[in-house]
């Protein structure tokens, strides 16, 4: 059975420990200890106070559900010390002197980095534009003025311009948006909206190449335990977890 390491303890990684099923969690491992604590009591899993312990541990896979900051942080460490990563936080991967750090640590180590779907729907497709090229990658996601921290009476769009730029601007909002661009093989077009009649995060995907052309809205259920966390985002972590031991590979 896969054994998996949990790198941060925060909603995502709640939801993991509960649908634990074809995997074990045998390592857990956040900068507060107690939350650790509490998520290795569901899992049944190790806590760890310090990340050298944690990474000693006996794991074939490291899960990051932490934050931008930890990726940098240890994204790293995780190849070095010969072990796959899952990265939720891919906005991390939007500086490319970065990215192409990890990937280089990684072929080197002979490690794989593993990016879910995560928000959305499609992404896999989107692979496509590394061998046919799309003239039209855009992605417009809209939230409301609270979850912004803005506002508003009305609907307005509050940026328009490349992924890249869009998550410096708005770091914890944009993830989807990098994803895309990391699929496609190129920079994504992003609108940001806020809209008071919306209480959901809503993103559309405008997708136009040699192959045709298509659109994808996806409306996002919340976390049950977090506003600011979608559930589909949780739950695309543990299909890519459940997938690498299928021996049917489904999908692009």
């Amino acid at each position: 059975m896969m054994r998996i390491g949990l790198l941060g303890c925060g909603n995502i990684g709640h939801i993991i420990a509960r649908h634990a099923e074809g995997f074990e969690i045998s390592a857990v491992y956040d900068k507060v200890f107690s939350k650790a604590q509490e998520i290795a009591k569901i899992c049944h899993g190790q806590p760890y106070e310090t990340f050298e312990s944690f990474i000693s541990a006996d794991v074939d896979l490291v899960v990051e559900a932490a934050s931008v900051s930890a990726v940098k942080v240890y994204a790293g460490l995780v190849l070095s010390h010969k072990k796959d990563i899952v990265i939720m936080s891919v906005g991390a991967l939007a500086d490319p002197v970065f990215r192409e750090d990890l990937r280089e640590t990684a072929r080197r180590e002979g490690q794989k980095v593993y990016i879910p779907s995560g928000a959305i729907f499609g992404l896999d497709n989107l692979k496509i534009g590394r061998i046919s090229p799309i003239t039209k990658l855009l992605l417009r996601t809209t939230k409301s003025p609270k979850s912004l921290g803005i506002d508003t009476r009305s609907r307005q769009k509050i940026f328009s311009g490349k992924a890249n730029e869009c998550i410096k601007a708005y770091p914890k909002n944009v993830n989807v948006s990098v994803a895309m661009s990391l699929a496609a093989g190129q920079d994504a077009d992003v609108e940001l909206w806020v809209d008071p009649a919306v209480d959901r995060n809503v993103h559309e995907l405008f997708i136009e190449g040699a192959f045709g052309e298509t659109y994808i809205k996806v409306t996002n259920v919340q976390s049950p335990d977090n506003p600011a966390t979608s559930y589909l985002a949780a739950l695309s972590v543990l299909s890519l977890i459940k997938d690498l031991n299928n021996p049917f590979v489904i999908g692009t």
